[in-house]
């Protein structure tokens, strides 16, 4: 009888044993799936769909701080396009450089000013001129904020004789303000100066 009592408490205590281990397995399995299903659920959450052309394009959210460098650089750029880049027509003009005077400060308008008040865009209107500028590099410091900034590029003026390509250099500071239409990268440019404007090389037509 004893031997039999032994073999129910041998028995008892291996179920209890092996009810143990499944307990533990089952709730090991529930967290990885809670985990798994929150892991999923956020790049979820982090991936967005552009409509392309009828098509579903995926892109993937990020911080705004991760970005800082790319869209520093792509405003510089912007900036110094539709400031710099000009086409012998009045309106063209106007519309180009007001593009580029929403992002920056007034250091941007009395730039513009003082080109305007000395005949500049009359002349490149008169004379059939076009202007552009190429970027070569932009120097970034976001360590601080706000940014500061040198813009390396050259500039090229085309007339109807000649090819005239000049050094252009500038600098400032980067400040963040709120995206909107006409400032996509949501950031302004303060305090922007024309270090070297020389010029480089000289073409006949």
């Amino acid at each position: 009888m004893f031997k039999q009592l032994n073999n129910i408490d041998n028995a008892f205590k291996h179920v209890r044993l092996f009810t143990f281990v499944i307990i533990i397995s089952l709730t090991t399995l529930c967290g990885y799936c809670v985990w798994f299903c929150i892991t999923k659920v956020t790049e979820a959450y982090n991936r967005i769909y552009v409509i392309s052309e009828g098509q579903a394009l995926s892109a993937n959210a990020s911080t705004r701080a991760a970005n800082i460098p790319i869209e520093a650089k792509h405003h510089i750029l912007m900036f110094h396009q539709q400031f710099f880049t000009l086409s012998p027509d009045e309106k063209a003009i106007q519309t180009s450089v007001a593009k580029s005077l929403y992002l920056a400060d007034i250091s941007a308008k009395e730039a513009y000013d003082n080109l305007r008040e000395k005949g500049y865009y009359t002349a490149i209107v008169s004379g059939n001129v076009s202007q552009e500028v190429i970027c070569d590099s932009i120097q970034l410091d976001i360590s601080t904020a706000p940014y500061q900034f040198r813009f390396f590029g050259k500039q090229r003026i085309i007339r109807s004789s000649a090819i005239v390509t000049r050094r252009l250099i500038t600098s400032g500071l980067l400040r963040n303000v709120t995206r909107s239409d006409n400032n996509p990268h949501g950031f302004l440019i303060e305090k922007w100066t024309t270090i070297e404007n020389n010029d480089l090389e000289f073409k006949q037509r």
